[in-house]
């Protein structure tokens, strides 16, 4: 099994946070946001995962130590490490054919900007699952429709009338990509665009005219990463989650508290010193970080950064920052000094 994570957007509406570190590798709930992407996927797959591809942008942003965060994650999982450009952003589709050397076998595809919780088996009989949520306004969202096999036969983009309520998150199945990769290259050969890109739903409408079969897998849990707001929110709901598996240490134990407390669920990392502070509920703070006569919730903290004299809910705080001040939901990207 393979895993392709094309990768290569600028996440602009997570600025400032997305301008010096891309938008996957932004932590949440102390790992970043493909990591915990890619680790919660194998374990839905049930399987040994031999390549995981990631497609990114340009090297001057995602340079050499992106390379090296992406190479441990596939070896740390017992996967191979291969790593491609998209050189311009074509879509969806141009994205994965960016990886067309690895578009071989069965394998995953998966956009990094989206987690999930999930526990279900992949249907033996399909030859491509297309991971849904059920949503309460589908009309917000791309859809499926279905016939009464339960087979997906057409994608619907937020539909004005009732399609179903089952939306598509970004996350598709190939019995053999190499189906859809064939398909998505004559797409490229006739310059088959919408919105001026190549999506990947045209690669999919000719395999299912083909006769293709498509199945949904649903996942519990479709948390988004995209804004701000929605960071925060995800954030809390994974340190919910991690505390119930009880699988990971969430406070290190080099955490030093000074006439301070943790209201959990929380994430702290190694070398963070608390004094007169009080962090929790939904919070997770990075490694080396210096919190002082301060009260914190619901908010995401980067590493090595130093606040103080502050009462802060919903706010998300980079890395390398110095604050001291009395604003409450704050948003403040790396290396800012305010004082």
């Amino acid at each position: 099994m393979k895993i392709i994570v094309p990768m290569a957007g600028r996440g602009s509406r997570l600025r400032p946070h997305s301008l010096t570190v891309p938008k996957p590798l932004i932590p949440v709930a102390g790992q970043p946001i493909v990591h915990r992407l890619v680790k919660d996927i194998a374990k839905v797959l049930k399987q040994p995962i031999e390549e995981i591809a990631f497609v990114l942008g340009d090297p001057a942003f995602f340079g050499d130590e992106v390379v090296k965060s992406l190479t441990e994650l596939a070896e740390g999982l017992g996967a191979k490490a291969s790593i491609y450009r998209q050189d311009q952003p074509l879509g969806t589709g141009h994205a994965i054919m960016s990886a067309k050397p690895s578009l071989t076998g069965p394998a995953v595809i998966a956009y990094a900007d989206t987690l999930i919780r999930a526990e279900f088996d992949l249907d033996p009989n399909a030859d491509s699952v297309i991971w849904t949520k059920h949503v309460a306004n589908p009309e917000a969202y791309g859809v499926v429709k279905l016939d009464a096999n339960e087979n997906i036969v057409e994608l619907v983009e937020k539909p004005e009338t009732f399609v179903s309520d089952q939306a598509v998150i970004g996350i598709y199945y190939f019995k053999d990509v190499a189906v859809l990769k064939d398909k998505l290259q004559e797409v490229l050969d006739e310059n088959v665009m919408n919105g001026g890109e190549y999506q990947i739903n045209d690669g999919i409408k000719r395999m299912m005219a083909d006769g293709r079969v498509f199945k949904t897998g649903t996942v519990d849990e479709w948390m988004d990463c995209g804004n701000k707001a929605v960071t925060l929110d995800t954030n809390a709901k994974m340190l919910g989650f991690l505390t119930a598996d009880k699988e990971e240490v969430l406070v290190d134990p080099s955490v030093v508290l000074e006439n301070s407390k943790i209201i959990e669920p929380c994430y702290i990392g190694k070398g963070t010193v608390l004094k007169n502070t009080t962090v929790g509920p939904y919070v997770s703070i990075g490694e080396e970080c210096v919190l002082e006569n301060t009260s914190v919730k619901n908010s995401l903290i980067q590493n090595k950064t130093s606040i103080k004299n502050a009462n802060l809910d919903e706010a998300m705080i980079g890395n390398h920052v110095t604050y001291n001040g009395q604003f409450t939901k704050i948003s403040i990207g790396d290396y800012t000094v305010i004082e």
